[in-house]
């Protein structure tokens, strides 16, 4: 059960993330941000990674098997980057229309898939 709730708590933790890393891109098309300044930006962008902090702490602290969790660290990290890939594909092909996902794209992604294979190998 804390493999579950671990990647659950890294899931929500990924799209605040992407959210604070890549949402201000799309900022300049709401009426309330159109003259915001770096400063403004750099502001919201800590306001929702603060909340990025508050799944992402927890689930390493849940998962992490020296706090009796079933993953070790490289797993933890190699499941986190994962995630956060496919987060960020699913974010960037709703938000971003003129972004496309091409085969190289997915031949990275098979390789993270491969890298996460490995990491999990005994």
């Amino acid at each position: 059960m804390k493999g579950f709730i671990t990647i659950g708590l890294l899931i929500l933790s990924n799209v605040f993330m992407t959210l604070a890393w890549y949402g201000h891109l799309k900022f300049k098309e709401l009426k309330w941000f159109e003259n915001a300044g770096l400063i403004t930006i750099v502001l919201i962008s800590w306001g929702l990674a603060l909340f990025e902090y508050f799944f992402q702490v927890p689930a390493n602290k849940i998962g992490y098997e020296g706090n009796g969790g079933p993953f070790s660290l490289m797993q933890l990290k190699v499941i986190q980057e994962v995630i956060t890939l496919v987060i960020f594909v699913i974010f960037s092909m709703v938000f971003f229309k003129n972004e496309t996902f091409k085969w190289n794209h997915a031949v990275g992604f098979c390789f993270l898939v491969l890298a996460v294979y490995f990491i999990f190998k005994k």
